[in-house]
């Protein structure tokens, strides 16, 4: 019984305790919402359970883009890539986290990757170069797309924690701003202001 309850508290002090909701609004500087940035929110100095299982996900090719244009998909996910365009595609990324090539296939096929490493992955279309769009890969279970310009965490570790930005387009090193803040129980909201640069003209040209 006394080793019982001795593996009871080593689990629970190595796990993060829940708060309460934690909502996060990222703005550009005249304060309309952001699209597509990443927030993931980090216990600090404690580990991080594994996301929970969830999918399946997938990118779609449809109407010469990909969709989503951001996608958030935990570390060992299989992505698919089906195509509902008329014409051939040839999906394709050099990023160090995942290299893969998926040779043309035509309407109505598709295509699987799994992603078993965390890291952004730039994504391509080797015959229409305006095509594109990024996966982060997180092995994080804080971690969402802002949709209308935010996010909300209903499980936030409490305590100190970092909280983290990411788009492909921001204007900061590594394409990310943080902050650290302590997090109790109730409600909290975080408003990240970011400056955002034009897409390149061919988006993979910076990765």
């Amino acid at each position: 019984m006394r080793h019982f309850i001795a593996a009871s508290l080593l689990l629970l002090s190595a796990s993060p305790a829940v708060a309460g909701t934690l909502v996060v609004r990222v703005v550009d500087p005249a304060g309309r919402p952001v699209n597509d940035a990443v927030v993931i929110v980090d216990p600090v100095g404690r580990p991080s359970p594994p996301p929970p299982p969830a999918g399946p996900y997938r990118i779609e090719q449809r109407n010469m883009q990909f969709s989503p244009f951001v996608s958030v998909v935990p570390v060992g996910a299989n992505v698919s890539f089906p195509n509902f365009d008329a014409t051939r595609h040839h999906v394709y990324s050099f990023s160090p986290a995942k290299r893969f090539e998926l040779k043309l296939f035509a309407r109505d096929q598709s295509r699987s990757v799994r992603f078993d490493k965390a890291g952004i992955i730039a994504i391509g279309c080797n015959i229409h170069d305006q095509m594109s769009a990024f996966l982060f890969v997180t092995a994080s279970p804080w971690a969402q797309r802002t949709e209308r310009g935010s996010v909300t965490f209903r499980d936030a570790p409490s305590g100190q924690v970092k909280i983290s930005v990411w788009h492909p387009y921001l204007r900061a090193p590594s394409l990310t701003v943080s902050r650290m803040l302590p997090l109790g129980g109730g409600n909290r909201a975080e408003t990240f202001a970011v400056k955002l640069r034009p897409p390149p003209l061919h988006n993979m040209d910076a990765y």
